[in-house]
């Protein structure tokens, strides 16, 4: 399945989401850093249905994300250095409301909005979409780190 217009390799990664790879993420400048992937079978339950410790942890991902693009402390991949150190976002509470179920070979796709970027807190919130039908919904706070 070909990653939708814009999509490219996640410039992000960690220990926790490596056996997910490959994650896409697609910046949409000043506004939110979305997530997608392909679901595989690596994303799923025993049941076969997309995992919710997925949904939740890539939502917190994107989410914080987004939050740090709209403060202006998330460097775009491949651009020079930043002249000051740039501030990163801890998660202080995430709610994940689960509104239907998914299955390998479906396109996955977190869609954040910042709500409120404000010098020690920021807020956050994602419609997470299954094949362009809601899936889930999250929010998030943040403390500026």
């Amino acid at each position: 399945m070909p990653a939708p217009t814009g999509f490219a390799p996640h410039f992000r990664s960690s220990p926790l989401t490596e056996p997910w790879e490959p994650i896409l993420s697609r910046i949409v400048p000043g506004e939110a850093v979305r997530l997608g992937l392909e679901l595989r079978e690596a994303h799923c339950n025993g049941r076969g249905f997309v995992h919710g410790g997925l949904i939740a942890a890539l939502a917190d991902n994107a989410m914080g994300l987004s939050c740090a693009l709209v403060a202006g402390a998330l460097e775009a991949p491949g651009a020079p250095p930043p002249e000051a150190p740039r501030r990163g976002y801890l998660t202080v509470g995430l709610t994940v409301d689960y509104l239907a179920t998914g299955r390998p070979g479906q396109w996955f796709e977190v869609r954040p909005r910042v709500i409120l970027v404000g010098r020690r807190m920021a807020f956050a919130d994602a419609l997470i979409e299954i094949d362009g039908k809601p899936a889930a919904r999250a929010s998030a706070s943040f403390q500026s780190a």
